[in-house]
């Protein structure tokens, strides 16, 4: 992997990892349950997608 990939890579784990922290707190901030679920369906979303990224280190 290049280092201009590498850095590609990184970029998108911190944009992911903040994606995920911005839907866990909205999906507990939030009162109405149906948008509180769909939050916590883009936190399990933006974990996979860190995963994903993080595997291809």
């Amino acid at each position: 992997m290049t280092s201009k990939e590498l850095l590609y890579v990184e970029d998108a784990l911190g944009h992911e990892d903040f994606m995920k922290k911005c839907a866990q707190k909205a999906s507990t901030d939030l009162t109405d349950p149906t948008l509180s679920s769909y939050m916590g369906e883009l936190v399990q979303k933006h974990t996979e997608l860190f995963n994903k990224f993080l595997n291809l280190l």
